[in-house]
């Protein structure tokens, strides 16, 4: 494969018990020939965001990955003259957020915000051992409790510290030596000066991608509800077998879907398959808002024959909440984003409710 390939398959929680090859292998030549075109939209003057959305759909070379995402995130300027001073402005930004608001985290007001954080992030990923690291925890602690600080409209809701996970390990990626192995590496080793990079800008991205679905995580999660609801009504369309199967065994989509919205799937595949699948919500306009819903009914159509097979609810609730997808790859991902893709356009006359908001 080409230098850079991400080893990200083996983060997969599964990978304990089955050794299996690195999913992210890539076609070295057609890898590369890809990768210069990559490069010649984002060194231009002014990068164009539509060419780079059209490249970035169908997955993204890992070593231009952390550029593009930052490009897409809405993050880094089009302009390439105007990059250098916004990284440097931000990530200076940031860390006089650090400095302003991180010593408050045990005061009365805000401890229990806190407490709830440094609960949750031990819990993250939990077989990968580069989430066991202190150093890479307390990243995590800093990052969720600034945006939770600066956001008092939602404030922290667990599943945003999800929402971390994919920035932090591709700009950890740019970061760590080829040759190493990024699921055991040790951050400490990275210098103090590249490791506050890939915090500040894991905190930009994760707010900038917030901001854009800020309703899913304020009181009682609205935006969450709805897409539930969406969620159930093109599956009534989509797989009318499937759906009265459901509910015949009184299976309600809020049982198992909630997370899966929540967490834009993250729990349900392995961490090399989130980051391809968020090449492609990066690539789609209003990907992480609107497109998710056709993923989700993708991802639930595709195990249709699995879930007709359980007989009861308890059989069928224990397969919605562990789907097989242990030894998924890029291609998979690829097959269920296409799947989405022809799902939103077959529907896109669909009734209001599966119409985006207009802006």
């Amino acid at each position: 494969g080409v230098e850079g390939s991400l080893p990200l398959s083996r983060l997969d929680p599964s990978a304990a018990v089955t050794p299996r090859t690195p999913v992210i292998t890539s076609d070295s030549e057609r890898d590369m020939v890809r990768t210069e075109k990559f490069l010649e939209v984002i060194n231009a003057a002014n990068t164009s965001l539509p060419e780079l959305r059209k490249l970035s759909w169908s997955g993204i070379p890992s070593q231009v990955r952390a550029v593009a995402w930052r490009l897409l995130n809405g993050y880094l300027p089009a302009n390439s003259e105007r990059r250098e001073d916004t990284l440097r402005r931000k990530r200076e930004e940031y860390w006089s957020f650090v400095d302003q608001y991180y010593g408050t985290r045990h005061e009365d007001i805000h401890q229990d915000t806190f407490r709830q954080i440094h609960i949750d992030i031990p819990r993250m990923s939990p077989l990968i051992p580069l989430f066991q690291q202190t150093i890479v925890q307390e990243m995590f602690e800093r990052i969720l409790y600034i945006w939770a600080i600066r956001h008092p409209a939602s404030g922290y809701v667990q599943g945003i510290n999800d929402l971390v996970t994919p920035f932090f390990i591709v700009f950890l990626h740019e970061v760590v030596p080829k040759e190493e192995s990024l699921d055991t590496y040790e951050v400490e080793k990275i210098e103090a000066e590249q490791r506050a990079v890939v915090e500040a800008d894991s905190f930009w991205c994760m707010s900038k991608l917030l901001d854009g679905i800020q309703d899913n995580y304020t009181f009682a999660q609205p935006g969450i509800q709805n897409k539930v609801q969406q969620l159930g009504e093109l599956m009534k369309r989509i797989d009318v077998n499937l759906h009265q199967h459901l509910a015949r065994h009184e299976i309600d989509y809020l049982q198992f879907s909630f997370r899966w919205f929540n967490n834009l799937l993250m729990r349900e595949m392995p961490l090399g398959c989130t980051v391809r699948l968020w090449d492609t919500l990066h690539a789609e306009p209003d990907g992480f808002s609107h497109f998710v819903l056709y993923v989700c009914a993708a991802f639930l159509t595709y195990f249709s024959q699995h879930l007709m097979n359980q007989r009861d609810f308890q059989g069928l609730m224990l397969l919605l909440q562990n789907l097989p997808t242990s030894s998924w790859s890029d291609t998979e991902i690829s097959l269920l984003v296409a799947e989405a893709f022809r799902l939103k356009y077959t529907f896109a006359d669909a009734p209001n409710h599966l119409q985006a908001p207009r802006k």
